[in-house]
């Protein structure tokens, strides 16, 4: 999906000095925030739940929906915080973080980013926090729990879902690179998520729902996937699945 008016809006009206203060005041704690998903229910949905300023301190300066429009818009506002879903547009999450290294490492600004995403797979864990992300947290958490995330964050410390840090910590105390499953590689992101989903027992309905997308694009996937992996139904692909420790 493209909104290049809605993240250029975005990036215009936004400061990009850094020195908003949070409305009634300037006692509180405050950080500026730029979501950055493609699906834009979604994040209407993180504005409303955390971005009432005078209430929780969170002031979201911009939003993107791809990866061009996410570097853009980060760029000319400069938050403290990115709330960075991990598949966009474009290249990715990691595309993301790669194209603002030099933002994260500002030593008198540094952007700090948090991953928010609906995957919990090790592979996608590892992946955005070798690329700088200080954080990664699903979208089932609540919404105290994500603002105070976010402000750890901007405290440079590491967050992390409770089962998340496992896989951080087991990558991070192996020298040895990953084993590269060619299978896998032949999927992208997306099928990746829903060939979990299937094999957790989710019925296409409730994957459409998880995934914001519609059940025909769910069919779409999956039936890409068994071709990929030459399966020939959902059975063999939670077996498969099972096997390599995806589920």
């Amino acid at each position: 999906m493209s909104e290049p008016t809605e993240a250029n809006a975005a990036a215009e009206a936004a400061p990009a000095d850094g020195t908003a203060e949070p409305a009634g005041g300037t006692g509180r704690r405050h950080v500026r925030v730029v979501l950055v998903d493609d699906h834009r229910m979604f994040r209407t949905g993180v504005q409303a739940e955390i971005g009432q300023t005078e209430q929780t301190g969170v002031e979201v300066v911009g939003e993107a929906a791809d990866v061009d429009q996410a570097v853009t818009v980060i760029t000319a506002t400069r938050p403290e915080v990115v709330l960075l879903d991990v598949h966009l547009p474009g290249g990715g999450g990691m595309e993301v973080l790669r194209r603002c290294t030099s933002l994260m490492g500002d030593p008198e600004r540094p952007v700090r980013f948090l991953a928010l995403s609906v995957s919990d797979a090790a592979e996608d864990v590892i992946g955005v926090i070798r690329s700088g992300a200080r954080g990664y947290v699903t979208k089932t958490i609540t919404g105290t729990d994500l603002v105070d995330s976010i402000f750890r964050v901007q405290e440079n410390d590491a967050v992390f879902s409770p089962r998340l840090a496992g896989f951080v910590l087991d990558a991070f105390a192996s020298t040895d690179a990953p084993p590269v499953d060619e299978d896998l590689d032949r999927l992208t992101q997306r099928e990746r998520e829903v060939l979990r989903l299937i094999a957790r027992g989710y019925a296409y309905k409730e994957i459409a729902k998880q995934l914001f997308i519609s059940v025909k694009t769910v069919e779409s996937h999956v039936s890409a996937v068994l071709r990929k992996l030459q399966l020939s139904n959902r059975h063999e692909l939670t077996r498969w699945a099972t096997a390599r420790r995806l589920v």
